[in-house]
């Protein structure tokens, strides 16, 4: 049910590390040509780190394990591509569609294929106003039932970090602090909310994640990076920001699916860019890392 570029099926035989990647940002994050840079760029980011890459994706119906290049062409192109989560993946498959796989739908993808690493920017999580409006993003369900690790700089700085926390609390997900004590803010290195695991290696990483699959119950495991500094945004400025954004989607009744990618545009218009210039340092560095852990698990394995 899957199709596994050469490459990449050669490397999960062998054993070697392979890190997945998401499609959304190439097909509903980034404008072209910035969405085919950014995406040639994160597969060298990996590759860099000793890893093979694998961008995930719908074509034609096939869930695909590395996009060939006439599907990442039709991605970028942006037409008629759908944004997949999890509950969406049979639809597409039914319907022969093209679709590019959000977090959720990357995760379950990749663990189906065999690949434990998954690099991104931010999950979703727990809208800023889920009290009225229950908007809980799929990420964090699939995060609870989904053996996978996934490198990101936390949850995206829009949602309600806070709440995000707590339920990855309640639904079992370990979230480990890379290099830091705090829950990154995505744009920012600091949120004020403390983590109670940090490991500052990729080894550490990988001795966490080898006795998460036996005592974690087969929930997913969170490494939060912090973005690199010299493009990090100050939180207050950050902050400011976000408030203006969300004060913009309430006017244009942005709802549903549509909060997110409006919420980013937004952002970008408010900090005049940086938070666009912040979003690409931090998904390169987070497959950098990523392509680093997905090193040290096949060393551990080795050496266990």
């Amino acid at each position: 049910m899957l199709t596994i570029r050469p490459d990449i099926h050669a490397a999960l035989q062998e054993h070697k590390p392979v890190v997945a990647l998401e499609s959304t940002l190439i097909s509903h994050g980034l404008p072209y040509p910035l969405n085919l840079e950014t995406a040639q760029a994160l597969e060298q980011a990996v590759r860099d780190g000793g890893a093979q890459p694998a961008t995930i994706g719908v074509g034609h119906g096939v869930p695909m394990i590395g996009l060939d290049e006439p599907a990442l062409m039709r991605f970028v192109g942006r037409e008629g591509i759908r944004k997949l989560s999890r509950r969406d993946l049979g639809a597409a498959v039914a319907q022969a569609a093209d679709g590019a796989t959000t977090v959720a739908a990357t995760m379950a993808l990749a663990h189906l294929a065999g690949i434990a690493v998954f690099a991104t920017g931010g999950i979703g999580g727990v809208h800023r106003g889920a009290r009225e409006s229950w908007d809980v993003s799929a990420d964090l369900g699939e995060l609870s039932r989904t053996p996978v690790l996934v490198v990101c700089a936390g949850a995206k700085a829009i949602l309600d970090l806070p709440a995000t926390l707590e339920l990855l609390e309640t639904l079992g997900v370990p979230v480990v602090g890379y290099g830091c004590d705090e829950l990154p803010a995505f744009y920012s290195t600091t949120s004020g909310l403390p983590l109670t695991i940090r490991a500052n290696t990729p080894a550490e990483v990988a001795r966490i994640w080898h006795a998460h699959l036996q005592y974690g119950g087969g929930s997913g495991l969170l490494v939060c990076v912090p973005p690199p500094p010299e493009v990090a945004l100050p939180r207050a400025t950050a902050e400011a920001a976000i408030e203006r954004a969300l004060s913009t989607a309430k006017t244009n009744h942005i709802r549903g699916a549509a909060v997110t990618p409006f919420l980013l545009a937004a952002m970008e218009c408010e900090t005049t860019g940086e938070s666009l210039r912040t979003n690409i340092a931090l998904l390169r560095n987070n497959a950098s890392i990523a392509a680093q852990i997905a090193v040290a698990l096949v060393e551990e394995a080795t050496d266990a």
